[in-house]
């Protein structure tokens, strides 16, 4: 599929996920009104109002979102800075919205020009896009995060640990948004590509394929098995301080780029739950595998940048399906009400971008040592999209 023909659909899904976006976090400001409580419980409500808040163009929301409105010096100050800090936070937030669409719209062209709905790629289509829009939304939430520091009146005190938790605020939203915007790219993608040059699929050996799936599970493994154990994210939390400077107390950000999970040994809960919890980290490594071995023969071409972005996908897909696992072990619902139940919806996913890429390249070299070739020319069939 040509970059001409992946264009539009690019566009119509990154103006849908940054509209869509844009209306939740307008639609943070009604849960101020004195009937929510009548619609939802306070706790739901609260609840509601973190997953929208990080996308509202009101500095209130956001202090409230945060908790800083009361937090000493620092919330009074960026309360009563005025024009000054509101004019900066509109600005961090103009950045994030300009930024989502921009990663979506980049990833989207790079998916839709190698993985084009058509000769029966269609839901792999559909699955990649959705699983690249909560990474667009981390990736926004990341460019915009020193502003938004900036405008709460304290961006010099524990940068690096405000920088985790803004990343970390992008939250359930851009899931269900990324979903809507994938379904409306890949319905404007399934137009474009009519009358296009025929893309069959690619023959792959199943040999190398199965070992370039198996290599790039194992670096997402890294993450997922060694450095989520408990006793090794504590490392990883104290061992690199440098000081008490600005970019003191890194990790709650390393945590943030490096981890997937989080699982302690079987001592801490009773046995049947923790194998149930460990067979949903395995679920997830299983899903990761089975895109690997896939992806090869679905790209049009096995590219690096396709290959990397291809894994990171498989990855969010892997951890969306794990996660949606965890929501029907957890008893949050009966406890907290429905709106818990998808509270840890999009986590994880900067420790899967950055070892989605890893695996993606990892896998890519593997499958050019175990000897497939992609010379770009392909067989071609007829066409049935």
């Amino acid at each position: 599929m040509t970059y001409r023909r992946a264009a539009i659909p690019a566009l119509v899904g990154a103006l849908l996920m940054t509209l869509l976006l844009w209306w939740a976090g307008a639609s943070a400001q009604a849960l101020q009104l004195r009937g929510t409580t009548s619609v939802f419980d306070i706790d739901s409500a609260n609840e509601l109002w973190r997953w929208l808040a990080p996308w509202s163009y009101d500095p209130a929301t956001a202090l409230q979102s945060d908790g800083t409105s009361g937090a000493g010096t620092g919330g009074d100050t960026a309360v009563s800075g005025g024009t000054q800090y509101s004019d900066l936070y509109r600005t961090a937030m103009q950045i994030r919205y300009v930024a989502v669409f921009v990663f979506f719209l980049a990833g989207a062209l790079l998916l839709l020009r190698r993985i084009p709905p058509a000769q029966g790629r269609t839901p792999a289509t559909l699955c990649a896009l959705w699983a690249w829009g909560p990474v667009a939304g981390t990736l926004a939430v990341t460019v915009s995060a020193p502003w938004l520091i900036a405008s709460r009146g304290r961006g010099s005190y524990r940068f690096l640990p405000q920088v985790a938790s803004v990343i970390a605020s992008s939250g359930p939203v851009t899931v269900f948004a990324a979903l809507l915007a994938a379904v409306g790219t890949v319905l404007v993608a399934r137009v474009t590509v009519k009358g296009a040059d025929p893309l069959p699929r690619r023959s792959v050996p199943p040999r190398a394929a199965r070992l370039a799936a198996s290599v790039g599970t194992a670096v997402i493994a890294v993450s997922l098995v060694i450095l989520s154990y408990v006793s090794v994210a504590a490392w990883i939390q104290t061992s690199f301080g440098v000081g008490t400077g600005l970019l003191s107390d890194p990790g709650d950000l390393l945590r943030e780029w490096l981890l997937l999970g989080a699982w302690t040994g079987p001592a801490t809960a009773p046995l049947g739950d923790w194998l149930l919890y460990r067979a949903a980290d395995v679920l997830m490594l299983a899903v990761v595998w089975w895109a690997l071995r896939l992806l090869p023969g679905l790209l049009t071409r096995t590219t690096a940048p396709a290959m990397a972005v291809g894994a990171v996908c498989a990855t969010v897909l892997g951890l969306l399906v794990s996660q949606v696992v965890h929501m029907a072990l957890d008893d949050t619902v009966s406890v907290w009400g429905p709106v818990y139940l998808f509270s840890k919806l999009g986590d994880g996913v900067p420790a899967a971008l950055t070892f989605g890429i890893m695996a993606g390249v990892a896998a890519l070299v593997t499958l050019r040592l175990a000897g497939d070739r992609d010379t770009g020319k392909q067989e071609k069939v007829p066409s049935t999209v």
